[in-house]
């Protein structure tokens, strides 16, 4: 990944916003992708997998490490995305046994 190089405070804040906006983008299309794994699980265990979600955090750690980015700031961050995402999965599961 190339940082360009900036020459204000503004054109530092326009590439933050920017890339905030593909955060969010990327996030919701992970949401989507979690939702749709619901179909294809039998159980709320399944859904809550700990090995899926070790697996997950070991490759996040992994990657953030070779981009020099923290990779306990990764953790924190992927365990909120993912403990929020799997209530969203397990309420798509429930909903989808209903119908």
């Amino acid at each position: 990944m190339q940082i360009e190089e900036c020459q204000s405070l503004e054109e530092v804040r326009e590439y933050i916003d920017r890339l905030d906006d593909q955060i969010v983008e990327l996030i919701a299309a992970r949401n989507g992708y979690v939702k749709q794994a619901a179909k294809f699980k039998h159980s709320i265990d399944e859904i809550k997998g700990k090995e899926r979600m070790e697996t997950v955090m070991d490759r996040v750690r992994m990657r953030a490490m070779e981009l020099g980015v923290s990779p306990n700031l990764l953790t924190t961050l992927y365990t909120i995305m993912i403990d929020e995402m799997v209530e969203a999965e397990i309420s798509e599961f429930r909903n989808a046994r209903s119908l």
